[in-house]
């Protein structure tokens, strides 16, 4: 089976290529290789005899305006090349608590990407995962003010990238769930709490505010914004085990 892999050099595409490509016909499919789904360079050639079609591409930029223009122009080029093409199989991953989150822009832009998958006509599965555990860097670092980290104290419910490559894998075999399936991790925290485990673990000087306003992503959370309502997953992977691997301690 002929898979393609929209985004496949990124932190879960590539994990996604090194565990199908055992078995199955994997491409990478993303600008370094000639694939532009902005432009819409290489999509006829990259599709032509593809089963299956794994969108794990993410904007360059989460400034209102371009995160827009990326997710809107790439599936707008994307899922008509799909269908000229007959692919049976369109897979996207997105996050859980998106139409929770339109107070955010990138989120705004999340949703439309999935409006656009919904509205086509290529049979689809959307995978609406949590937040995963290399994200805690970045949470830090958009969330910190003169050496406080401002955080809601709402639940956040997240996973390892590797669960969630293992996940979407598995799904590239299977047939097109046509609806929204959500994957989480092992275990729930609060998020306040799950950064300081990540400070405490990283051994940086920082100290967390629980502030129940804290944005995040622009948006105001609500206690379960970001945990899975029924997930069909949950990984395996705890995080503590995880953030106890050097590898993982940035």
């Amino acid at each position: 089976m002929k898979i393609v892999i929209i985004g496949g050099t990124g932190l879960i595409g590539s994990q996604v290529v090194n565990i199908l490509k055992k078995e199955h016909e994997v491409i990478v499919a993303s600008p370094n290789t000639g694939v532009n789904t902005i432009t819409g360079e290489g999509l006829e050639d990259v599709l032509e005899n593809a089963s299956v079609v794994i969108d794990v591409s993410n904007s360059p930029s989460f400034d209102d305006e371009p995160v827009m223009n990326f997710f809107k122009t790439s599936n707008q080029n994307l899922l008509p090349a799909e269908k000229i093409a007959g692919v049976q199989h369109h897979i996207a991953l997105s996050v859980v608590g998106t139409d929770k989150l339109q107070e955010s822009g990138y989120f705004r832009a999340k949703q439309v990407q999935e409006n656009l998958i919904k509205e086509s006509s290529v049979p689809f599965t959307i995978v609406h995962a949590t937040q995963f555990f290399e994200f805690a860097g970045g949470i830090v670092a958009t969330s910190t003010s003169e050496e406080k980290v401002k955080l809601s104290d709402a639940f956040i419910q997240p996973i390892a990238s590797a669960d969630v490559a293992t996940f979407l894998a598995k799904i590239a075999t299977e047939k097109p769930a046509n609806k929204i399936l959500e994957i989480g991790g092992p275990e729930r925290f609060q998020i306040d709490e799950w950064i300081k485990q990540y400070i405490l673990s990283t051994q940086k000087s920082l100290e967390v505010e629980t502030d129940i306003n804290a944005p995040y992503s622009g948006a105001i959370l609500k206690k379960t914004t970001l945990t899975p309502e029924n997930p069909v997953y949950l990984g395996t992977t705890e995080y503590m085990t995880w953030i106890a691997k050097p590898e993982n301690k940035r």
